[in-house]
């Protein structure tokens, strides 16, 4: 599976069945372009991706208040586009990690699926204006505990961004009821 590099700026993606899936967990997983599993990834599509990225944000979101103060990748799939899109932005990141650990500004949000469903992310003010980035949207239950944890320390979640987003689920419904907007490049049946 290579990029797409048509004027669209779309990855390739596909869905992919889980091995060993106990019923907890999501029975498929979307592998894209930019994860690394079974080809090199190479660093001019993480930059058109990213860039890519970024014009879609710019025209979808509403930034006349201004740019965010940062960006908030998430364990594991969001590191790469949220590292790419900073970079292409100039906007700094933090990253939600499934360490809890003794810092300042600790939210806790659960990832439902996962079999570590504990994250954190760390540095969190209140008045923060951030955007959440993840490699991949399905059904948005993670965006939504994230989104809850930084309302309640007074965080603002402006929107969320992802290279591929699954329809199937509806979660870009669900954002838009909890007032956040969704930017991705992809869609994914």
């Amino acid at each position: 599976m290579s990029m797409i590099t048509n004027t669209t700026g779309l990855i390739a993606a596909r869905k992919v069945p889980r091995l060993g899936t106990d019923g907890t967990r999501r029975p498929d997983r979307i592998v894209h372009a930019l994860d690394g599993l079974f080809e090199p990834v190479d660093p001019e599509d993480v930059a058109h991706t990213a860039l890519q990225l970024w014009r879609a944000c710019r025209e979808q979101l509403d930034l006349t208040d201004g740019l965010p103060d940062y960006l908030l990748g998430l364990d594991a799939g969001g590191i790469v586009p949220v590292l790419a899109l900073a970079q292409i932005s100039g906007i700094p990141f933090e990253i939600a990690w499934k360490l809890q650990l003794e810092l300042p500004g600790g939210i806790r949000f659960t990832e439902p699926h996962s079999t570590r469903p504990d994250t954190y992310a760390y540095g969190i003010e209140a008045g923060a204006r951030v955007v959440i980035v993840d490699d991949e949207i399905t059904t948005v239950r993670t965006l939504a505990s994230l989104i809850k944890a930084l309302r309640q320390v007074d965080a603002m979640p402006l929107a969320a961004a992802c290279l591929v987003e699954d329809v199937q689920h509806a979660g870009r419904n669900m954002l838009a009821d909890l007032g956040v907007p969704l930017v991705s490049l992809a869609k994914i049946h």
